[in-house]
C-alpha cells in the first residue's frame, strides 16, 4: 500500500499566481533615454577571426656570407601581393631590409620574435623551425 505524499496546488487549469505582482517601482531610478553605448548592440557583425595556417620562420645563415637572415615560408592561400605586404610590414617593425623570393619572406638580421608578432596578428600561426 502506497501513500501519497503530494500536495495538491489547485485544480491546475490555469497560472495565476504572479509572484512580483507585490513589488513597486517606488524609489527607482527612472531609465535614462539614452541607454550607455557599451549596452547597445552593435550594427555591424564582427567578423570572427579565422585562423590562416602554419608558418615556419628560420634563421638560416648558409650561403648568405655569414650574415643571419631570418626565413619566412610554407605560407598556404596568400598571393605575392599579401606577402609583399606582410614583408614592408615585418621590415618596418624590425628596422631593418628584406625581400620576398620563392614564395619565401627574407628578413635581415635575427628578428624571429619581431616577424612572429607580426604573423600573429596577421592571424597566422607562427612555428620557430630550425636552429
Amino acid at each position: 500500500m502506497t501513500i501519497s505524499k503530494r500536495i495538491p496546488l489547485g485544480d491546475g487549469s490555469s497560472f495565476q499566481h504572479q509572484p512580483f505582482d507585490a513589488l513597486s517601482s517606488e524609489n527607482l531610478p527612472l531609465a535614462s533615454p539614452n541607454p550607455p553605448a557599451a549596452s547597445s548592440p552593435p550594427t555591424v557583425a564582427q567578423p570572427v577571426k579565422k585562423h590562416r595556417g602554419r608558418v615556419d620562420i628560420l634563421r638560416v645563415k648558409a650561403g648568405r656570407g655569414g650574415k643571419t637572415v631570418t626565413v619566412v615560408k610554407n605560407f598556404v592561400g596568400i598571393g605575392l601581393p599579401e606577402k609583399e605586404q606582410l614583408a614592408k610590414a615585418m621590415q618596418k617593425v624590425c628596422g631593418v631590409g628584406g625581400t620576398v623570393k620563392n614564395g619565401q619572406i627574407e628578413i635581415q638580421g635575427d628578428k624571429r620574435a619581431e616577424v612572429a608578432k607580426i604573423l600573429v596578428a596577421a592571424n597566422f600561426h607562427p612555428v620557430f623551425a630550425g636552429g
